[in-house]
């Protein structure tokens, strides 16, 4: 028995092989601390003598922790280059937002955010419902699609709601917030029911955006819904007598700027101001858009026919033309091709086709009143209306006197009406130039002429921080192409229909040609402007919607 137990115990003495040791075993004389029993080792165990925090109850991985504020969430990702920060405060707010726009949520930029007066924060119903409110009367009064989007975004920003995607269509406006990612979204619409052209309150509405924008004006939210019931409230700055007056003036400025004479030019004010009148009691009686343009266009055909009834050595068909310049719809028009331009291809869809509508509106009227005096005996001369006499001082004068009374009608401020007048005769100098003393075909000479105007549009927009729309819609008004469209509906009473529908599709040319233009004009003015988050205009984001390159 003491054999054996002096046997064991020399074992025991003998040194273990490499094998048997390990490196985590610890040396003699140390006691192991006691671990509990089935609970692992961990790198992430807290030391001793460090005091743990407060174990969380179990719950579900996408539960936030208990030191997540939604309010202040970090960003979900974060791209290998960084977040470009925001520090332009000479940038308009339209180019911040639009550059914002066009990044996905998760990559946006992330400025420094200055939260507006409020007692407790942001709250998030009454600022989608502020947002809402001012996307409506922009997207009413005519802004593009793009714009609006960027005005929403704008006061969802400023109020500190930043993960906001806002969602423009031809009458309806939505926007969703999401606090973060484990948050639940909370989403307003609103639709659009009437749509008015007011361009005062147009620039009021961005003159609010651009102080619920800017850092250094604080404007809370009872402000800002104070400010636009003023808004909505305010009666146009022009009263019914004066708009019918307008109409006139511009029908007979644009029968003088295809070559009419005096008579013609008091005969067109004429038939503009009654077929004002019966659009407007038509409106009053309930009847669509469509057949108010329908009635609108038959008085100034009417009054040409009845000149070439007569007899009267007059140019019939400027008459006519006059008309035609006063009820083309081109605000639409431009505002439908830029959303096109730029993505928004639902809304420029719509605007499209309302356009052809109303204009389809125009070619009934005039063809009706066309038709009869036909049948009448009127024997119309297609091949003059084609034949316009050049008088550059006369025209250039119309021009401008066209330009003064659209803006007019499009109810502008005051200030902008004389800034509009110079860029629309400018256009009209650079078409003439280009078509008359170069030679140049319409269509090219019209699109030229157009970007000048979406140019220096935008340029005057910029300076005065609001919308370009008052400085560029009325400008082209000189452009409309009013004769092409007269002369393919004459051709087409004449039963020449191949010609009469190839003249419409060269005013449809020349339609195109100024929305296009315009909207270059404008996009180029922003390629040598320095924006949010790019160093040069180099680096500017543009709307991938499609392919993108």
């Amino acid at each position: 028995m003491a054999e054996g137990e002096g046997s064991g115990g020399t074992e025991d003495r003998k040194p273990k092989s490499d094998e048997a040791r390990s490196a985590f075993t610890p040396p003699a004389g140390m006691e192991p601390e006691a671990l509990e029993e089935d609970q692992p080792t961990s790198e992430f165990t807290v030391p001793g003598g460090l005091a743990a925090l407060p174990v969380e109850p179990e719950g579900s991985a996408f539960a936030p922790p208990a030191t997540y504020s939604a309010q202040h969430s970090p960003p979900a990702y974060t791209p290998g280059q960084g977040f470009p920060v925001v520090r332009m405060p000479e940038s308009p707010w339209q180019d911040r937002m639009r550059t914002m726009l066009r990044m996905p949520v998760d990559v946006r930029p992330v400025p420094e955010t200055v939260l507006k007066p409020s007692e407790a924060g942001p709250a998030v119903g009454r600022v989608l419902d502020l947002t809402l409110r001012i996307g409506e009367l922009l997207l009413a009064g005519g802004e593009g699609a793009e714009d609006v989007e960027a005005a929403m975004l704008a006061v969802a920003h400023s109020y500190g709601l930043d993960r906001c995607e806002p969602t423009v269509t031809f009458t309806l406006l939505s926007i969703t917030h999401q606090p973060s990612l484990v948050d639940d979204p909370v989403s307003a619409s609103r639709t659009v029911r009437r749509r008015g052209t007011d361009y005062t309150r147009l620039a009021a509405v961005f003159r609010l955006v651009d102080d619920i924008s800017a850092p250094e004006i604080g404007v809370s939210l009872e402000e800002a819904y104070r400010r636009l019931a003023v808004i909505r409230r305010n009666r146009h700055p022009y009263p019914t007598w004066v708009l019918t007056a307008a109409a006139g003036l511009l029908a007979g400025a644009a029968s003088t700027l295809v070559g009419g004479g005096v008579l013609v030019f008091f005969a067109a004010v004429i038939g503009a101001i009654l077929g004002d009148r019966l659009a407007w009691l038509c409106a009053g009686r309930g009847l669509p858009e469509f057949y108010q343009f329908v009635v609108a266009a038959m008085p100034p055909a009417a009054i040409g026919v009845a000149l070439k009834l007569a007899e009267i050595d007059v140019r019939a068909s400027a008459v006519i033309t006059g008309g035609l310049f006063a009820l083309l719809p081109g605000r639409a028009l431009v505002a439908g091709v830029q959303d096109g331009l730029t993505g928004f291809y639902i809304t420029a869809s719509a605007r499209l086709l309302e356009v052809m509508y109303l204009f389809i509106g125009i070619i009934m009227g005039v063809l009706v009143v066309l038709y009869l005096g036909l049948q009448l005996g009127a024997s119309p001369k297609p091949e003059e209306v084609l034949q316009i006499t050049q008088r550059p001082l006369l025209q250039i004068g119309a021009s401008m006197v066209l330009v003064f009374t659209f803006a007019i009608l499009l109810q502008q401020e005051r200030s902008t009406v004389w800034i509009v007048t110079l860029n629309g005769g400018v256009a009209w100098v650079t078409f003439g130039a280009l078509h008359y003393a170069g030679g140049i075909p319409p269509v090219p000479s019209t699109a030229v002429a157009a970007g000048l105007v979406g140019l220096f549009g935008q340029l005057f927009s910029r300076y005065r921080f609001a919308s370009a729309l008052p400085y560029t819609t009325a400008a082209i008004g000189p452009l409309l192409p009013g004769s092409a469209t007269y002369y393919g509906l004459l051709l087409i009473a004449e039963n020449r229909l191949n010609e009469g529908l190839a003249s419409l599709v060269n005013a449809a040319a020349i339609a195109l040609a100024i929305a296009i233009g315009v909207n270059l004009g404008s996009e180029t003015s922003r390629l040598f402007m320095r924006i949010p988050g790019a160093a040069s205009a180099a680096k500017r984001r543009a709307a991938k919607r499609t392919r993108g390159f």
